[in-house]
């Protein structure tokens, strides 16, 4: 194996990413350090002498298909080098040397180091490089997995404290990056080709307050750029928006921004969201989302909900149920509450599970009733639309203005089409280019 690793381009390296948006950057960046230092990022595990998983340990269920997926690779593939990545080695690093003894790890802060991780590892020698570090996430080395889809991180870490959460002990504190090295990323990216951008963090809300630069700024720095595309804003803390609101508003009209706004409530509860730390109320999120509505009336709503907290009543829950059938979010991310590692509510007594499912499927019955309501709402409606991805189960995938998921038949990818919707279910839209 010395002899061939003598050659870089000899070495090929498969990736696996779990998670977020943030985290497919994460692997984008070791994609793009291997292939600066010669290194071939494959396609598949297979080809590869070295499999990098990038970890994800926010929720319970994805926790298990990343150790499932390490043990899995390990004994299916015994000769070939399994490096781990992401989350898990900053969160739980004894369960990973429990799993993966004999494997490397690369911290999300250590990206830097992963060619010099893999060349150890095909060397018969353990390396492991973790801890955390200040170095921007913008502007460095890339492979981008999607040509016509570029993602830029905006800030690592966050200023929150939510009881329930272990990214935080991954991700480390706020650490955002020059509105200037982001809008020169995001305009080398349209000049590649790129038709959406999509601006990442734990909590973009977060943005610029440890650097004094507003996150409205920076979306209409990147949103005026010259071009045809659209601009994609991640995640908001409610807590962090404050004093932007109005000037991000003004930033979500311009017409290269998608109407969308994520922003998680986790539950509809103001107890429940003093017990998760939320540092916000019920009655300031539907203010933000009143003023944003108000202003633009097709806007998008995503959401994310918390089922089962181990402090919620009955009574709590019932305000969630109220909440989300009165402000009616067009997305809603539904999660059943699991202890993580490290987090404060883990000494919490969880509720018992038929509860929690009783409670997870009445929420799943009013997600898909307000997501059918909405969708008929657009049937025989013209949207314009970009196509972004071919569908799982055919046909394409293109996003309205409000980032609205459409299937349509016989297009290209990365163009922008007008689009008749002609079905709507629950689930999706189907419509048909005109």
């Amino acid at each position: 194996m010395q002899d061939e690793i003598e050659n870089n381009s000899q070495i090929k390296v498969f990736i696996e990413t779990f998670g977020c948006t943030f985290n497919k950057a994460d692997s984008e960046i070791i994609a793009g350090n291997l292939h600066e230092n010669d290194i071939q990022v494959v396609d598949s595990i297979e080809e590869a002498d070295v499999a990098i998983i990038n970890t994800c340990y926010v929720k319970q269920p994805t926790e298990s298909k990343v150790i499932n997926r390490i043990t899995s690779l390990k004994s299916k593939f015994p000769n070939k080098k399994i490096v781990v990545s992401g989350c898990m080695v900053e969160i739980d690093p004894k369960k990973l040397d429990k799993i993966a003894p004999d494997s490397s790890w690369i911290g999300p802060h250590q990206l830097k180091n992963t060619t010099n991780v893999v060349k150890s590892s095909l060397n018969g020698k353990i390396l492991r490089k973790s801890g955390f570090s200040s170095d921007a996430k913008v502007g460095v080395a890339k492979l981008r997995f999607d040509s016509h889809i570029h993602i830029i991180q905006i800030c690592e870490g966050c200023l929150g404290s939510c009881s329930y959460c272990c990214t935080r002990f991954a991700r480390g504190p706020l650490n955002s990056y020059s509105i200037d090295e982001i809008k020169k990323e995001a305009r080398k990216a349209i000049a590649d080709g790129c038709v959406e951008i999509q601006l990442t963090a734990q909590d973009t809300a977060a943005f610029g307050k440890d650097t004094d630069e507003k996150l409205s700024a920076l979306v209409e720095e990147v949103a005026t750029i010259p071009g045809d595309f659209r601009l994609r804003l991640g995640m908001m803390h409610p807590k962090n928006i404050g004093e932007d609101l109005e000037c991000l508003i003004k930033s979500f009209k311009l017409p290269n921004v998608y109407k969308f706004l994520h922003l998680p409530i986790q539950s509809g509860s103001n107890k429940i969201l003093q017990d998760m730390k939320r540092n916000h109320s019920v009655e300031e999120y539907k203010d933000i989302v009143k003023k944003f509505r108000e202003e633009i009336p097709d806007l998008t709503i995503a959401t994310d909900i918390i089922v089962g907290y181990p402090t919620e009543t009955e009574e709590d829950f019932n305000k969630t149920s109220e909440f989300l059938k009165e402000l009616k979010p067009g997305l809603i991310h539904l999660s059943k509450y699991k202890h993580r590692e490290g987090a404060l509510s883990s000494v919490l007594e969880e509720i018992p599970y038929d509860t929690m499912k009783r409670r997870s499927k009445y929420l799943t019955d009013i997600k898909s009733m307000i997501t059918e309501d909405e969708n008929k709402q657009l049937l025989g409606t013209v949207q314009r639309a970009l196509v972004v991805e071919k569908g799982n189960k055919g046909g394409y995938i293109a996003k309205t203005d409000s980032y609205i998921p459409v299937v349509v038949d016989d297009v290209d990818i990365g163009t922008f089409i007008n689009v008749k919707i002609t079905e709507a279910t629950s689930t999706y839209l189907r419509g048909k280019k005109i």
